[in-house]
Parts: structure tokens; sequence; C-alpha cells
């Protein structure tokens, strides 16, 4: 990867800089020097990285020597090896914190050098996500299934088979995350699989799956935290359990569902767990998402969803000085609503616009 790179701006050498390259053997001094042109800029403007570099210099040295996406599949197969394979939870937790901080290492000085585009860091770190999500997924079917939570089956539950769907919205599941995205999940089973030991337990035996696993993403240990884990776009979440049943989430979106959730579930993509369980769900609720046909009340809906996103986020005229790129007029989220709104209002009649990444649904718009 190091002859693909662009090099950056010099900026003055911080102090952990020197601290790092003073430590470093000959050897790897030789294996890092040529990458310096971008490493140098990129570790001394941003903390994060140069400790990301600190404690990784290892990886980072054969990791250079190849494509990042090379370097980046060989991660995340070790992240599912993990989620197969670990016996103690502590294991997992390490396992894939330390994928976290190689692949957010990795993908910048990609993305900065030029080896990367922007849109492939995003799908990097969405496809890490997942691998994630599913390694802590397999882990805790394994380990619910020691506790005879499932049945023992030929061929076992595993998390492909085991009645649970994990849904990824927002950026997550349009594949457009950054370094400081939470990731949106929604999760939900289905009675039907038969695979639990006790199916009137299912809600509090899903749930406690869910709790652990948004916990494994999230919890910050000795070697950091992978995703922060928003669980709140499910159907009323102030009273509903984490894990519902998809009986019960339909029929909520049926009677209940507002503009928003449709909004919403237009990037809703399966980050992990029974894929037939989750094929099932969405295609009973693509009606919800794509009506044949809008009323004005509706489409005036949709124009106090955007009134009150201005007035929560003090939007006014553009301004170039503080002006804010994500939730400022003609931001980011704007630019997201706009396409959005427009996917709900002729996506029931016009298949094409029914893309989940906002560009995609640009390029169908235009």
């Amino acid at each position: 990867m190091i002859h693909g790179f662009s090099p950056l701006p010099e900026v003055p050498k911080t102090q952990a800089f020197k601290d790092w390259t003073a430590v470093l053997s000959i050897e790897q001094v030789n294996n890092l020097e040529p990458a310096f042109p971008v490493l140098q800029p990129l570790f001394c403007a941003a903390p994060y990285l140069m400790d990301l570099a600190q404690k990784h210099t290892g990886f980072l040295e054969n990791a250079l020597k190849k494509a990042p996406e090379e370097t980046i599949d060989e991660i995340l197969s070790r992240v599912r090896v993990a989620g197969e394979n670990a016996h103690e939870e502590a294991d997992l937790s390490k396992a894939i914190r330390l994928a976290k901080g190689q692949v957010a290492l990795i993908v910048a000085i990609a993305e900065t050098g030029r080896v990367f585009s922007p849109k492939q860091g995003a799908i990097a770190l969405s496809n890490l996500a997942d691998t994630c999500l599913g390694a802590a997924l397999e882990f805790l079917v394994r380990d619910a299934t020691v506790r005879q939570k499932f049945k023992q089956k030929s061929p076992p539950v595993s998390a492909q088979n085991c009645g649970l769907c994990v849904f990824a919205l927002g950026k997550h599941g349009g594949r457009e995350l950054n370094y400081s995205s939470d990731i949106d999940i929604v999760v939900f089973f289905d009675l039907g699989t038969d695979v639990l030991c006790a199916p009137q337990d299912a809600s509090k035996t899903y749930s406690r799956i869910v709790q652990k696993l948004a916990a494994l993403m999230q919890e910050r240990t000795e070697y950091g935290y992978v995703f922060r884990t928003d669980l709140r776009l499910r159907p009323d979440p102030g009273s509903t359990p984490v894990a519902l049943s998809v009986d019960a989430a339909l029929s909520y979106y049926e009677s209940r569902g507002q503009n928003w959730e449709r909004a919403a579930w237009i990037k809703a993509r399966v980050a992990t767990g029974d894929q037939a369980v989750a094929a099932a769900f969405l295609a009973e609720l693509a009606p919800f998402i794509w009506r044949k046909h809008l009323d004005f009340a509706t489409i005036a809906d949709i124009q106090a969803m955007k009134r009150q996103i201005n007035i929560a986020q003090n939007v006014g005229k553009e301004r170039l000085a503080g002006h804010n790129v994500k939730l400022g007029r003609g931001g980011i989220r704007e630019i997201e609503f706009f396409a959005q709104t427009q996917q709900l209002i002729a996506g029931g009649r016009e298949a094409n616009l029914r893309v989940i990444p906002t560009t995609d649904a640009l390029d169908e718009l235009a």
C-alpha cells in the first residue's frame, strides 16, 4: 500500500510521535519510514490514531506491505473465528476491540493517503460493525445453548438459525459509518423457528441476548470499545423489550407506525442473525414503507417533521463561521432527509427508488 500513497502536508512533529519513533527498532524504521509522509502528519494531527499506532506497531508494519482490502479481510476473518471459538466473553471482547482499532487505523491511513475513497472507508467500518455483531451473536447463542436456552439440534443452533435477526438502520444500514457514528440496531425474533427450550420465555431469553450484545459492542474496557449501540429505534422503545416478536412489531407498524419510522426503515439492512426471519419480516413490512398512494395529510406530516428538525437544531440561514456541516442548513442530515422524503413520496410507485445509500437514492431521484 505504501507505493500508492499521496503524501499529506507537513505538520510539526508532536512529542508523542517523537517518543514512538524513538523506540522503534532499526528494522521497524526501515519498514515504516517510506510511509512517514502520510503517517507523520496524520498521527501528529490525530491523537487517537497516534495512540493506535503505538498499540499496534507490529500490525501496522505488516499491514503497510499489503493492499488495505487484504488486511481488512484478514482482520474480519479473525473476528469470525473468535465468535465461533472463544470460550470466555472476555476473549471475544478483547478480539473485537483490537479489530476495531486495527481497522480504524488502516482505514484512516488508506483514506487520507488516497488509497481508499471516503465511500470505501465507510463501507469498511460498516462491514466491521456487521462482523463484530455477528461474532458476538454467535458467541452468545453458543453460550445460551450451553445454558439450555436453545435446543440441542443437528445442525446446532447458531446465529444464522436462532430465530433472532438484527437490523442495521441509519448510517450503519446505509453502509455509511464514520469514526464518530453510533450504530442503530433493531432486533426481532420469530417463535416459528422452534429453537427455544422454553418458548414461553422467548422475550426474556432473546432480550437478555440483545442486552449482552449491546454491552459487548459498547462497554469500555482496557482495550476500548467497538461502537456505541442505540436500541431506541424499535417500536415504542419506552415500553417494549429490546427484542420484540415479529408479530408484535408488524402489528405496531400496521396500527401505529409513523412517517419518521417509515423513513428510518428505508435504510434497514440485515446486519446479522437469522436471514430467513429477516427476509420474511421485510417482505411483510414493505407495504408500510412503500405506499402506493400518499394523502395530503401525510405530506403535511413530512413537512412538519422538517420544521421540527429545524427548530430542534436551530437551523437558520446559511452561514460560514460556525456552520454545522452535519445538522445545519444544507448539511448531511438535511440531504438525507430530502432523499428519504422523496423516496417515501414516490417509492411506492417507482421501485427503482427503493435503494439504501443516500448517494444511490440521489442518483435515482435525479
